[in-house]
């Protein structure tokens, strides 16, 4: 739930100084894209801004930001909501994209909101505030990538306490940015002078007010502080002298003299209610036990005793940074007990209100560990969609006794771990968790046990898979299979979100051995395919048909894909139902039927029934666009290009490897090969860090294939022998043959260049050329003898069927099936099933 205080401009007293050159650097702002207030607490970064939206004549939104909002989707959905605060209507698409969960590419989210600041008729301010409490890569990088695209209509000015974590260099280098740090936000002599006179009821000289101006070296904080200190001091000229130190000692000194002064009952209120990030009456009310909560907040508010209002009414409040970095340390060493339950009685209250994010963070202070556990288990699958960051940090804090008894709160950890790419640290935590549980049979109900089991040889089994040893993986299912045989929420977690879905694109990208990958895919696809709501095996019949149109088994390829289709369970899922439709595209383009694959392609898009259906637009338009390169449609390419909002100078990302590589290829076939070899070589450097083969194998692919359109034939020659190298062992077909004519022309001139040395990928190159020629290696291959219901039968043959499944299957009687083996049989020269599936295996 967001507090709708977070996008109102807080208010600040009308008796503040005149600062016309701060005002003015501030108006630079709206000349550039971002303008960037960055100093240390206590220095008016956000006076200044109020200062300036109240004479600003644009349209302002503000964010006032805090820790909870760390998270991809609630920065973005505070970010739209503020918009939408000033302008009514904005960003319902973008709300309708960001209500379940983020994503883990930003890039067409924030496309979708560029489009839609890009429809805004007039000039906009979007304020930033406390940006400081931002740490999350994911929205560093989003930020920055909404920044180079950013129309000119819009500014956004961020302020926090250090600079940002985005690269801004760009920026600068184009005049597209300001900068306003500490010496800019300092009083000037002349502005100290008259923040004395104007401000405070002190009869300070001249002198005195430029001694305590040069001690405090134009602090604003710190000229505050003094200013209510010295109300109370009666000898003036010797608590100036006291003023000395770093800021933050001065701070301390101004703080304790200013609380010490205040009654007891304030003092207690302002210890209690420190741990609140923001509060009203009530709230305090319930924190303190003090009726008078509203009194004491005018009365603070009065004092100017650093506390801002949220909102006009003065409903809201939250204390400046250095009021409560100060209290809360003073009051956790004050009384620890008394804290907690402070701690306790504010998450109760806040729990009651529907604030359970931050009744959570408060329960965790309050070491009500079964109460986290309670909210956390209250609704899991939204927490892992939309508050994954908050999750994992809640889970990590609990201690080992509080989810001893809670095993699916530490599953959830793990899924929230592996879908945020964190494997190892999740491959760690689930054998700790194995074995930690394995040891509870017969201590929890065998219901029970089963269940958690049962979810924890499933992840051990994927974390298995990932790491390629499929014996292992095998081992983990089959007890997954005994111990939870219907499955459950997490096999199919997220699979209708696009998060985690750019590493999934291929099935085949963390395989490292496609031969010993084909026998566990069939195995467990052979095992689940009877099983009529089972969406995870989805994801096997993706990994086979990428591994089979790979090796270039165009018919088992298009067989298996006919067969996925004929399943219920995961059609309406959107990550499993793109990635079947691009194969099943790139095997029609691959059997010469361009015009189909493009009418799958289109009619794809129309299929699509997710939240983030736009991203999943972006995926299928990006293969329309490498369709349209294939087929000789250079133009459509282009025009991807321009609209896609990519380019060759971009940062490169594992996540976004399949789209670097069209563009690459878009720009090699509009003759910009300098602009693609920058790219390729820095997506090269990329893919040697990292363990991938199948990355490796198609940049250096693509890399020699644009060497060779250069001109730089040697070079060309040698990363395509790398390339062939890599790939060898596991026989990849496509991935070459797929550039087309080219690639003939390469492999035809690599070839003659190594045949005077006896190369040890001669026959694989001429595996190759013969693949690109279309005509079949050896003859007894049975897919060149058998008819294409012979050759069904025969794949499910292999599957282990039995002649009723098959017809069954098929749709066809038993002896219609009796009758196709015995052609197959024939055909194969063989006298039963044994010897036709032993050739076929040798084959």
């Amino acid at each position: 739930m967001i507090v709708n205080t977070k996008f109102q401009i807080p208010h600040i007293r009308n008796t503040m100084v005149s600062r016309p050159k701060l005002m003015r650097k501030l108006n630079e702002g709206m000349e550039t894209k971002l303008m960037l207030v960055s100093a240390q607490a206590g220095y008016g970064k956000t006076t200044a801004l109020c200062e300036w939206v109240k004479q600003c004549t644009t349209l302002v939104a503000w964010v006032s930001l805090d820790k909870h909002d760390n998270e991809w989707i609630s920065f973005w959905s505070c970010v739209t909501a503020s918009i939408q605060e000033r302008i009514p209507g904005f960003g319902q698409t973008i709300g309708c994209l960001l209500e379940k969960g983020p994503s883990e590419s930003s890039e067409p989210m924030i496309k979708e909101l560029l489009h839609e600041l890009n429809h805004i008729t007039g000039e906009l301010v979007i304020i930033l505030d406390d940006y400081h409490f931002i740490e999350l890569p994911d929205i560093h990088q989003s930020l920055s990538y909404l920044l180079e695209h950013f129309p000119p209509h819009i500014h956004l000015y961020i302020a926090s306490r250090t600079d940002l974590p985005i690269p801004t260099a760009r920026l600068l280098a184009k005049g597209e940015m300001h900068y306003i740090q500490m010496h800019d936000l300092r009083f000037e002599l002349e502005e100290g002078v008259v923040f004395f006179r104007d401000t405070t009821d002190l009869s300070l000289t001249k002198g005195q007010v430029t001694e305590l101006f040069h001690r405090t070296e134009g602090w604003v904080s710190g000229l505050q502080l003094a200013a209510i200190s010295l109300k109370r001091s009666t000898n003036i000229k010797q608590s100036i002298q006291k003023f000395t130190g770093q800021q933050h000692h001065i701070a301390d000194y101004l703080l304790e003299e200013v609380f010490l002064h205040q009654p007891e009952t304030m003092r207690s209120f302002l210890l209690e209610t420190s741990i609140l990030s923001r509060m009203n009456h009530s709230l305090c009310q319930a924190v303190t036990g003090q009726m008078n909560s509203q009194e004491q907040l005018q009365r603070l508010e009065q004092l100017n005793l650093f506390i801002i209002p949220l909102d006009e009414e003065r409903n809201w409040y939250r204390y400046h940074h250095l009021l409560s970095d100060f209290l809360r340390q003073l009051g956790s060493r004050t009384d620890s007990d008394q804290w907690i339950q402070g701690h306790i009685r504010a998450a109760k209250w806040l729990e009651k209100k529907g604030f359970d994010e931050e009744a959570v963070e408060h329960y965790l202070e309050g070491q009500q560990y079964a109460d986290v556990i309670r909210l956390i288990e209250k609704n899991p699958p939204a927490l892992m969609q939309s508050k994954s960051v908050a999750l994992m940090r809640w889970v990590t804090v609990l201690p080992e006794s509080a989810i001893a008894e809670k095993p699916m709160i530490e599953i959830f950890y793990i899924a929230v771990m592996m879908l945020g790419g964190k494997w190892e640290a999740a491959f760690q935590r689930m054998e700790q968790t194995k074995v930690r549980f394995e040891a509870l049979q017969g201590k929890l109900p065998d219901v029970d046990w089963n269940k958690v089991m049962g979810n924890i040889y499933f992840y051990c089994g994927m974390a298995s898979y990932i790491q390629n040893d499929f014996v292992r993986a095998s081992d983990y299912l089959a007890l997954t299979e005994r111990y939870m045989p219907e499955g459950s929420y997490f096999q199919v977690m997220g699979v209708n979100r696009y998060e985690g879905y750019s590493r999934n694109y291929d099935q085949l990208t963390l395989i490292k051995d496609l031969y010993a990958a084909e026998d566990f895919i069939r195995k467990w696809i052979k095992v689940w395919e009877h099983k009529n709501n089972y969406p995870f095996i989805g994801y096997m019949y993706l990994a086979y048909i990428h591994l089979l149109y790979e090796w270039n088994r165009l018919e088992e390829a298009e067989f298996y894909f006919g067969q996925s289709l004929g399943r219920k369970d995961y059609q309406p899922l959107a990550r499993i139902r793109v990635q079947l439709g691009i194969a099943a595209s790139r095997i029609e383009q691959a059997k010469g039927n361009p015009k189909r694959a493009s009418e799958i392609l289109a009619q794809l898009k129309s299929e699509i029934n997710s939240p983030d259906y736009a991203f999943f637009i972006v995926k299928i338009e990006t293969e329309q666009a490498y369709l349209s390169l294939r087929q000789g449609s250079l133009q459509d390419a282009l025009d991807w290009l321009q609209r896609c909002g990519l380019a060759h100078t971009d940062e490169v990302s594992l996540n976004l490897i399949a789209e670097h590589l069209i563009v690459a290829r878009v720009l090699v076939a509009s003759e910009r090969i300098e602009a693609a070899l920058y790219l390729l070589e820095r997506l090269y450097l990329l893919v040697c860090k990292g363990d991938c083969l199948r990355d490796h194998t198609k940049v250096l692919i693509v890399q020699s294939v644009t060497l060779w359109h250069s001109g730089q034939t040697e070079a060309a020659l040698i990363q395509l022998g790398t390339a062939l190298d890599l790939a060898k062992p596991d026989g990849y077909i496509r991935s070459f043959i797929d550039e087309g004519s080219v690639m003939a022309e390469m492999l035809n001139a690599y070839s003659n260049v190594q045949q005077d040395s006896n190369f040890s990928s001669g026959f694989y190159v001429k595996q190759l050329l013969r693949a690109m020629n279309d005509t079949p290696e050896v003859d007894q291959s049975p897919k060149g003898k058998l008819t294409g219901q012979e050759f069904k039968i025969f794949l499910l043959m292999m599957d282990g069927l039995m002649n009723k499944e098959i017809a069954e299957r098929l749709n066809i009687t038993v002896d219609t099936v009796k009758f196709h083996i015995k052609n197959i049989y024939k055909k194969l020269e063989v006298n039963n099933r044994k010897q036709a599936l032993q050739l076929a295996k040798k084959l």
